[in-house]
């Protein structure tokens, strides 16, 4: 008993040393961190990203932006090494398989070259990945983010980090806590930032583990007929990589959508019918199926902190001038 009760103290221990460690990091932030090197720079980027919108017309486009910021973070932390191309020693992320969902960086990479022209080498890239993601919510009807500024970009990638350290399709809950807890991030905040998945598409690729050979159990129930129907028509066998399908019936609306379908046995990906039907996560899928407004807050806490997870700051990293290459 006494070697448990040990244990679990060296735990708390380990949890509260790596939560303080995200609050100095944050303090190394700012909200105004721009505000004398590149005046207006949120309204830049906010006018840049509904041009790029109105010029691309892809519906999934702001989920998938989004999508950027949370698989940058998750490798090494937010350090824009998600948006490098491989060059010597560098292997692009992109590359891994768990990486699939990346798509539409280039406007990404617009937005940044809008900004170096009206404020050339001060903005990095991991702060642009950060400032597009705040966007891309406000744009599907989310929140308005507080975010914190002053990150540096990483001078390294490596497709071999992004395949050890990206979560599987198929990953357990305990997978899914245990890789934001060292973002200071508790189970309800790591239910809220999963609250995402109610914009934009699934690829097939990443749902097919629960179609075949054998469905699911929850997608073998009686009453998900008619999904699983769906489902397999839109992701058959044989189906392709730019094969896909929606995460929720208001894929394009930042809502509490994902958290009602979970809850009627809809959840699209394995985690989001696990989150459903685990005792420690169920009943803050059920508070919030009903309060979007507790969804938005606890979201809104919650990528303040992944966002501030192991970032570069001063003479730590650099300004990346093209995030694509190293300077």
């Amino acid at each position: 008993m006494g070697s448990r009760k040990s244990l679990l103290v060296g735990f708390l221990a380990v949890i509260l040393a790596l939560s303080r460690q995200v609050s100095e990091t944050q303090a190394q932030l700012s909200e105004d961190y721009y505000d004398v090197s590149c005046p207006n720079l949120k309204a830049v980027v906010a006018t840049a990203f509904l041009f790029q919108m109105n010029i691309t017309r892809v519906v999934t486009a702001p989920a998938s932006l989004l999508r950027v910021a949370f698989h940058d973070c998750a490798v090494d932390g937010c350090q824009a090494s998600i948006l490098l191309n491989s060059q010597g020693s560098i292997t692009d992320e992109k590359l891994s398989e768990r990486n699939l969902g990346i798509q539409n960086l280039e406007i990404i990479h617009n937005i940044k070259a809008t900004v170096e022209g009206i404020c050339p080498g001060v903005v990095s890239c991991a702060d642009m990945i950060v400032l597009v993601a705040r966007e891309a919510i406000k744009y599907s009807l989310g929140p308005i983010l507080p975010i914190v500024l002053g990150r540096k970009d990483a001078r390294y990638a490596s497709t071999a980090a992004a395949d050890a350290q990206l979560l599987p399709a198929d990953a357990t809950v305990d997978q899914v806590l245990n890789a934001f807890a060292p973002m200071g991030i508790d189970t309800q905040g790591t239910v809220a930032l999963l609250g995402s998945h109610t914009i934009g598409v699934a690829h097939c690729a990443n749902i097919v583990n629960r179609l075949y050979p054998t469905p699911d159990a929850t997608l073998s129930q009686p009453s998900n007929f008619l999904f699983l129907s769906q489902l397999q028509r839109s992701c058959p066998p044989n189906y392709d990589d730019n094969t896909f399908v929606a995460n929720d019936r208001s894929n394009t609306i930042f809502d509490s959508g994902y958290y009602q379908g979970a809850l009627s046995g809809r959840g699209l990906l394995t985690i989001d019918d696990r989150l459903a039907n685990d005792p420690r996560t169920k009943p803050t899928i059920q508070n919030w199926a009903v309060n979007v407004v507790g969804f938005r807050q606890a979201f809104q806490d919650a990528f303040l902190k992944m966002t501030s997870y192991n970032v570069l700051t001063g003479a730590q990293g650099e300004v990346r001038t093209n995030c694509r290459f190293v300077n």
